[in-house]
């Protein structure tokens, strides 16, 4: 696979990155969403087998491709299987033109001064080595922010750069998703802090080194602009964040150079009950309604 060609991609090439990264604790929300019950399934393998059926049939729809879709975060246990007789990597890549990511976190740690940091990931190492091997690109951790606390936030902040060197660390390039939770009352007070904090931070990266950003669509557009400006910015991207897909476009329109990550957003409206034709249609508006939103500024 040529990283050089996946950088030039995710660097300047217009479109989107799409989350396909449920994990345990999202994926029985995810499925019932896709009009699959928690009935239907008697184990977690079962349910992982349902929910990478659902994401191999958005991979392969003819609309997934490169020419919108820029990029898509995968779950390990995705990145373990196949897609299209391929691994899911290669797959992505050979046939669709789409730069594979993964997601490395394992979850949240229990909320303290306002945020929840991530678990430990003691594996890491070993789990980048694997990535590295099967053709990944980049990777994806998240984090969250549930309050103006300018102690947790900082916190929250530095957890994921110390992590993000290590992945720098074997050539990857690191997502940071520090995300604000939409419902909090403080949200634009923590958004400001956000944005300083993560400023910091870059401004201290080796030469050389360039991160990606998953962040929340801010309550004040173009608030994230000097991050996107930054030279240690490979690109920034917005995650839905409970949103709906007409509201988060609305929101991702308004902010020149961030382009979408949509997880839930990218999903709605799918379901495991259409044909394959109502199916592909459908995916194929929402494709085009987040592109254009993500290519609006």
């Amino acid at each position: 696979m040529s990283k050089d060609a996946q950088r030039k991609q995710m660097s300047s090439g217009k479109g989107f990155v799409a989350a396909l990264d449920q994990s345990g604790g999202s994926t029985p929300k995810a499925l019932k969403l896709y009009g699959v019950e928690e009935g239907a399934y008697g184990s977690d393998a079962e349910m992982f087998d349902l929910i990478h059926a659902m994401r191999s049939r958005i991979a392969q729809s003819p609309a997934f491709s490169g020419d919108k879709v820029v990029g898509a975060i995968l779950f390990e246990m995705t990145m373990d299987r196949q897609i299209g007789g391929k691994p899911s990597a290669t797959y992505l890549w050979e046939d669709r033109g789409v730069v594979p990511f993964l997601k490395v976190d394992k979850g949240l740690a229990d909320e303290a001064n306002g945020v929840r940091l991530m678990k430990p990931m003691p594996d890491l190492d070993a789990l980048l080595e694997r990535a590295n091997a099967a053709g990944i690109f980049g990777t994806k951790m998240r984090s969250v922010i549930d309050a103006a606390s300018p102690r947790g936030i900082a916190a929250n902040v530095a957890q994921q750069f110390e992590v993000g060197h290590q992945i720098l660390g074997h050539g990857l390039v690191p997502i940071i998703e520090p995300e604000v939770t939409i419902s909090i009352a403080d949200k634009a007070q923590a958004e400001d802090l956000l944005l300083a904090e993560i400023a910091t931070h870059l401004d201290a990266l080796p030469a050389g080194k360039e991160v990606m950003l998953k962040l929340t669509l801010p309550e004040t557009a173009n608030l994230y602009k000097p991050l996107i400006d930054h030279p240690r910015v490979m690109r920034v991207v917005a995650l839905s964040g409970g949103y709906s897909r007409d509201e988060a476009n609305a929101r991702l329109s308004r902010n020149t150079g961030m382009i979408a990550s949509f997880s839930r957003a990218l999903t709605e409206g799918l379901s495991a009950n259409q044909s394959d034709a109502e199916f592909d249609a459908m995916l194929a508006e929402t494709i085009d309604s987040i592109y254009q939103a993500s290519v609006a500024g």
